[in-house]
């Protein structure tokens, strides 16, 4: 019975550690960007789900033409 009550108390620290690591990621790479810098990460994160984005190689094709 101790020992899961000790579990279920670690994994609820971790759980939490994990929540609030989270958030220090996310407000520390915010912090580091400009407002047009976020907007443009927003676009290209807009435009990854809908498929749009070009690969670096294929670029490189498009260019070299």
């Amino acid at each position: 019975m101790a020992e899961a009550t000790f579990e279920k108390h670690v994994i609820n620290k971790l759980e939490h550690m994990e929540k609030t690591m989270n958030y220090i990621k996310e407000y520390i790479e915010d912090s580091k960007l400009t407002n047009e810098e976020k907007e443009l990460l927003e676009e290209s994160y807009k435009r990854e789900k809908e498929g749009k984005l070009v690969s670096s190689k294929e670029l490189k094709k498009r260019l070299a033409q």
